[in-house]
């Protein structure tokens, strides 16, 4: 068993004969898409499932310097049903905090009945993310961007949020869809035009990872603002 380092709130095990990531569970005995839940020294852990979050798959295809940590604090856009929200709530526990913004009212129903409502660490914005400047309920600036948005501007969209609720330093993790983009065009050229994009704005990039076998055509972009 390996913790990850500098987050004890995560942990990587082998289960099964595969590596498999689980996170300490902040409501102990509660599951949010059906996923197992074990004892590890006595506490609980939900398995976090990278077929279901992009975020775990890039973490198990090798994502370095991963900057969500205990107290963290996170502007989510596109956080859909919450499965991926809910395990990033577990890592930052009660001192951290997720904003969490989701456009479409049913997906946004669904996710404050399932995560929001259960954990004092999240709160839902229901607003389309191409107006950062609406979202009343930011009380402070947040040091990480994580942008999952299946838009042809999505990494526009990331951007500009950076520039209005990302500090100095803060990370992006940006999830780069090639065919939410244009599924005419070869994957590469597409992710090379994003990442172009990221850099003229003067983002440093840290990282590119590719998230296949878990989601195809998908890269995700670790840069610092």
């Amino acid at each position: 068993m390996i913790k990850k380092e500098g987050n004890p709130r995560l942990r990587k095990i082998r289960l099964e004969g595969k590596d498999k990531l689980v996170t300490l569970n902040l409501v102990p005995g509660t599951n949010v898409y059906g996923e197992a839940i074990l004892k590890l020294d006595g506490e609980d852990y939900r398995i976090w499932d990278p077929f279901r979050s992009k975020l775990s798959a890039a973490l198990l295809n090798g994502l370095n310097n991963f900057p969500i940590i205990e107290g963290s604090r996170m502007l989510y856009l596109g956080t859909s049903t919450g499965t991926t929200a809910s395990h990033v709530s577990d890592i930052i526990g009660d001192e951290g905090i997720i904003f969490a913004v989701e456009n479409a009212p049913r997906v946004a129903r669904e996710f404050i009945e399932r995560v929001a409502l259960k954990r004092k660490n999240v709160i839902p914005i229901v607003e389309d993310a191409r107006k950062p400047n609406s979202y009343t309920a930011i009380f402070t600036k947040v040091n990480i961007v994580y942008c999952d948005i299946a838009q042809r501007d999505q990494t526009e969209i990331a951007i500009m949020n950076c520039k209005r609720h990302l500090i100095k330093g803060g990370n992006i993790l940006l999830i780069i869809k090639s065919r939410s983009i244009d599924a005419n065009i070869d994957p590469e050229r597409i992710f090379q035009q994003e990442i172009s994009k990221v850099e003229k704005e003067g983002f440093k990039i840290q990282q590119i990872i590719k998230l296949d076998p878990f989601d195809k055509d998908h890269i995700m972009i670790n840069a610092i603002f």
